[in-house]
């Protein structure tokens, strides 16, 4: 009996979704009209016809993308990178000497993201596809990984650590090269593990248009964290230096700024 009147509910429930789909006007929007029922099964899910159609964010993001490429991704690795530096600043509990996470460095790094990175990241992987256009072998595919490794990588990786360096302060070409001499090899070994890895899944799963934000979100996300750890040395450094290994200073302030170790900047 259970059973006779489950099938019933289910045939009750099937008929009137099917006489609402033939009664609407006309294909719901956003839909092809292909497929009635299951459009209006997913119409009924999320929010009625009244909602079916309208943009989500990430429908928005991708619009943005497609007629202002540039902007939007300027506006993005800005954005991210400054929130980069606020997140590990608060995980590595390291303030300025006003005790505060929002630091100097925060709006000089969403500068550096939106100005340097950014666009050269925009130009890098414009080129990148076009040299590679309509080359779907898997050959192809790994020279790509190749070239984006090897060639652009390197030169990305450079200009984020001299970007870094004059961020923390740095002011002759002795410091700068300090750095760039310091942390471009760890860079590189990060990018060379994560990037094809990326790259790859961005090859296989993601339209060109996503590629972008794509790297700058496992950049923003592998940055933080590398951010993150490389502040919390730093900062036991200067509290074993200047007090002992038994006392802290509660992380309220720091002599100088330093330039983060991270990956390979944001594409």
């Amino acid at each position: 009996m259970s059973v006779k009147f489950e099938q019933e509910t289910v045939k009750k429930v099937s008929n009137v979704v099917e006489e609402a789909a033939k009664s609407a006007p006309g294909p719901i929007p956003g839909t092809k009209g292909n497929h009635p029922i299951s459009a209006a099964v997913g119409a009924a899910l999320t929010g009625g016809r009244d909602n079916a159609g309208n943009m989500g964010y990430l429908s928005a993001y991708i619009k943005q993308l497609e007629e202002n490429p540039l902007r939007t991704k300027m506006l993005t690795a800005g954005t991210l990178a400054a929130a980069q530096e606020l997140i590990a600043s608060w995980l590595a509990k390291d303030r300025n000497k006003h005790g505060n996470y929002f630091t100097s460095r925060v709006p000089k790094m969403a500068a550096y993201g939106a100005l340097i990175s950014a666009p050269m990241g925009h130009f890098f992987i414009w080129l990148l596809q076009f040299i590679f256009r309509g080359r779907t072998s898997l050959r192809s595919k790994v020279m790509q990984i190749v070239v984006s490794n090897l060639l652009f990588a390197p030169i990305q990786n450079s200009v984020y650590l001299v970007a870094m360096a004059l961020i923390a302060g740095a002011r002759t070409y002795h410091q700068v090269r300090a750095t760039v001499r310091v942390g471009f090899w760890k860079v590189m070994r990060v990018t060379w593990i994560a990037s094809p890895i990326c790259l790859a899944f961005a090859q296989k799963f993601l339209s060109d248009e996503l590629w972008v934000p794509f790297f700058n979100l496992v950049s923003f996300v592998i940055g933080t964290y590398i951010n993150t750890v490389t502040k919390k040395k730093r900062l036991a450094a200067l509290r074993k230096k200047h007090f002992g290994d038994g006392r802290s200073n509660s992380g309220m302030g720091r002599p100088d700024d330093y330039p983060p170790i991270g990956p390979n900047p944001p594409y």
